[in-house]
């Protein structure tokens, strides 16, 4: 019966084989979870799941899955009522506060509630709006939708009106995490903290906790000891493609930049417009008065940094490939002059592509700067893409 669901995962590029739905399927006999759907929800989630950026993606197949199992048409009801009375009690425990179940035992238990509702399922000829009596729309019904009722039964109803019902697989919570998703401050933020060196650096401010211990239990007193804090030691260049073709992709770009700002202790970051020329700058503005070398860069920096450009590295191929190419300016030297001096000098080098993977086939100049770079140097501006970035810069 579960073999939609395990086709729907597979619709919806969720990577479970074969013998892990089996092994599902091995773990639900054992009745582990009974009467609880938010719980069979958990449970197919943790047999089935083996990357957090697929938990999207899975509720996505859940759902689909799933659909109307809390919207049951009143034909169905009927059928209904032959469930065992242990699944209700248990599903009323879950969902109703004690209050709610004295009200219930007050108009006779939930045997009661359900006879009545057969009764009634078999009078009723057509669609009721309001009251208190059939099933039906926007009353105060036991029984129908978009009511209230706080020991209704809710029939043919999209959604839950008063959250008496959590549909957990439909809040969605994970969207941020899909690793085909372009990235997002809070995620790009994720993706960033797998570039990490930890050091200890700066002043002896933080509680040296099993220092004080040791040096405590040694010396017979209270011997308080700090240290300094540990900080993210890497060191990370930042080239930034500004103006022309990149102003489509403005936003995503600030949004890097501002998380690289906040996860890297040691960044410096500069400008450029289309390839890497002679010079670059530090304002995006990039005012030629205020021009830093490129040289001076190259030389300032050692090979412990970790060098990223950004950009959609799109553009004519003469301005990688020719003296004089460039459209702003007379460059003396090519661009795959200076990207080649700048792969050289920084050997942990990425490039980060805004531009969809997908595209990349269609511009010259893109497979020209990978043809530089290296194939698995330039990756796509999604959290799959920085993730698999971070892993070539460590």
């Amino acid at each position: 019966m579960f073999l939609p669901f395990f086709q729907q995962l597979r619709s919806h590029k969720v990577p479970v084989s074969l013998r892990e739905f089996l092994d599902f399927l091995g773990v639900l006999k054992t009745g582990i979870v009974t009467y609880d759907v938010d719980g069979f929800y958990y449970l197919a989630r943790t047999a089935l799941l083996k990357n957090e950026a697929h938990l999207d993606r899975f509720d996505q197949a859940f759902a689909a899955a799933f659909k109307g199992i809390e919207s049951i048409p009143p034909e169905a009801v009927v059928e209904a009522m032959e469930l065992p009375g242990d699944w209700l009690r248990k599903m009323a425990e879950k969902h109703l506060s004690p209050e709610e179940r004295a009200e219930i035992e007050a108009l006779g238990g939930f045997d009661k509630l359900m006879e009545t509702l057969r009764e009634r399922l078999k009078e009723q000829e057509g669609r009721h709006q309001g009251g208190n009596k059939w099933i039906g729309t926007a009353g105060t019904s036991p029984f129908g939708a978009y009511g209230y009722n706080p020991e209704g039964v809710r029939i043919g109803q999209h959604e839950s009106r008063h959250r008496r019902a959590v549909k957990v697989w439909d809040k969605r919570e994970f969207r941020n995490l899909d690793d085909d998703r372009e990235l997002g401050t809070r995620n790009i933020k994720v993706a960033l903290k797998r570039l990490r060196r930890w050091a200890r650096e700066g002043a002896a401010e933080e509680l040296d906790l099993p220092g004080t211990i040791r040096s405590t239990a040694s010396q017979g007193y209270l011997d308080v000891k700090t240290r300094p804090e540990r900080r993210n030691a890497v060191r990370v260049l930042l080239f930034l493609d500004v103006g022309g073709s990149m102003d489509d992709h403005v936003h995503a770009v600030s949004d890097l930049f501002s998380a690289a700002k906040s996860e890297f202790r040691h960044l410096e970051q500069f400008y450029f417009h289309n390839c890497l020329y002679e010079g670059v700058w530090r304002d995006n503005r990039r005012r030629w008065t205020e021009q830093t070398p490129t040289w001076d860069i190259l030389h300032r920096y050692g090979p412990e940094w970790r060098c990223i450009f950004v950009g959609d590295a799109s553009m004519s191929p003469y301005e990688v490939a020719y003296p004089g190419g460039a459209n702003e300016h007379w460059n003396a030297e090519s661009g795959e002059t200076w990207l080649t001096r700048a792969r050289d000098q920084w050997p942990a080098h990425l490039w980060i592509n805004p531009t969809p993977e997908k595209y990349w086939g269609y511009t010259q100049s893109i497979q020209m700067i990978r043809q530089i770079f290296g194939s698995e140097r330039m990756v796509p501006m999604t959290l799959q893409g920085l993730s698999q970035g971070m892993k070539a810069l460590t």
